[in-house]
């Protein structure tokens, strides 16, 4: 019963975020600067994963790839693909889940437990689509740019530490980058990254805008927050998997 509760409770929490707000001017302006803090504050450690992700796909497809009938362009067509459909819209934004999703869960989780919340819904001020919805905006538009960055950092990296391994040239690593590219491909993953960007922010937003107590529960919530959009990503990779690519 638990559980049918949390999904009403949830689906209630994203029908009043689409209440007409009082001025559209002040939601544009949250959401420049939910973009800011959601994308550009995340291409740190967004470049440093893909880097290293994609120099670690290369040498790992090149130690498997050993048989002779097997060319070497072949790792970086690997490669390639590894990272525009899996890697980067998936394992990047299971990272953003537990950077962003905690910073809105704890956020918003510390706003209620402090009464800030109250406050604005004393002010006739609809609170959660004030708070919520900029951050479901902004995610939806600025993700796709970052998950697209991570593709060509981490086909980047697979270049950079093939080369200087010896495991591959770079003209046979242009070319296997080159070879039988699939468009759709990079469709199916920014697909999938504003699925996810979706999950990220109205789970997490969720789980911080019920806190219930005090500092305590506003940890409680924000690790459930990153909990319940990872487990929900992986679900909906698979789903999409299926619905787009079988």
């Amino acid at each position: 019963m638990k559980t049918l509760y949390e999904l009403g409770r949830y689906w209630i929490f994203i029908k009043n975020l689409f209440i007409k707000p009082e001025k559209f001017g002040v939601y544009f302006k949250q959401v420049v600067l939910e973009m800011t803090l959601i994308g550009y504050s995340s291409l740190g450690i967004v470049a440093l994963v893909s880097i290293f992700m994609g120099a670690v796909i290369t040498i790992q497809t090149a130690y498997n790839l050993v048989s002779p009938a097997i060319t070497d362009d072949t790792i970086a067509l690997v490669t390639r693909d590894t990272i525009i459909i899996e890697f980067s819209p998936t394992i990047i934004m299971l990272v953003l889940a537990g950077k962003v999703g905690s910073s809105i869960a704890s956020e918003l989780g510390t706003m209620r437990v402090t009464q800030q919340i109250d406050a604005l819904e004393i002010m006739g001020i609809n609170s959660s689509g004030y708070l919520v919805l900029p951050k479901i905006v902004a995610a939806i538009f600025i993700l796709p740019f970052v998950v697209v960055i991570s593709m060509f950092l981490g086909i980047g990296g697979g270049w950079f530490a093939g080369t200087m391994s010896g495991v591959i040239s770079t003209a046979d690593y242009i070319v296997g980058i080159q070879d039988e590219f699939i468009p759709f491909n990079v469709l199916f993953a920014l697909t999938k990254t504003v699925v996810f960007a979706y999950i990220i922010t109205s789970v997490s937003a969720y789980h911080g805008y019920y806190t219930d107590g005090g500092s305590l529960e506003v940890g409680k919530s924000s690790t459930k927050g990153v909990v319940y959009s990872s487990i929900l990503i992986l679900i909906m990779d698979y789903v999409l998997t299926q619905l787009m690519l079988a």
